[in-house]
């Protein structure tokens, strides 16, 4: 699956990144992020996946449930580990999913969604760039860290530029 493919690409890049950070710099609060750290922009990427994967089973996805997991933010070899474990439990058929969510910050009513696996998977994907956008930012405020020209670009960027560069 191309989609499948993408996001382990992203995660490649990701981890890399998150290979050459001092575990004081995955945790750093950065005053360009309001004070959160690269870690807690891991964890939300790693847990959404994670979301999706138990949704799968279940039928139901609501991503608002999941675990925030201080020690994901906090230990980068821990979230190392589940970028390649949501990377290797990508490959699934697709099917009908219920996605769940509240936009009511006033209220726990809850509206559901007709969805379905790719689709779940293609908005996680661009979740994760966004994420790593932001990622970004952390990795160079807080570090002399050269990222790769496409560390956190969405692909049609990417294509459109080259397009432009032509």
């Amino acid at each position: 699956m191309q989609i499948a493919q993408a996001i382990r690409n992203v995660f490649v890049q990701l981890h890399e990144t998150l290979d050459k950070l001092t575990p004081e710099q995955y945790t750093a609060s950065s005053k360009s992020l309001f004070n959160a750290t690269i870690g807690q922009h891991v964890r939300h990427i790693v847990e959404l996946f994670q979301c999706l994967e138990s949704g799968y089973e279940t039928g139901l996805v609501n991503y608002e449930k999941r675990k925030r997991d201080k020690q994901i933010e906090t230990d980068k070899d821990l979230a190392i580990r589940l970028l390649h474990q949501v990377s290797n439990n990508l490959l699934r058929a697709d099917k009908k999913l219920q996605l769940e969510l509240s936009y009511d910050d006033v209220s726990n009513e809850t509206v559901s969604v007709e969805s379905n696996y790719y689709r779940e998977v293609v908005y996680n994907l661009e979740h994760t760039v966004h994420h790593m956008a932001l990622i970004r930012v952390g990795v160079t405020e807080l570090s002399d860290i050269i990222l790769p020209e496409g560390f956190g670009v969405a692909t049609s960027t990417i294509k459109h530029r080259e397009s432009c560069a032509q």
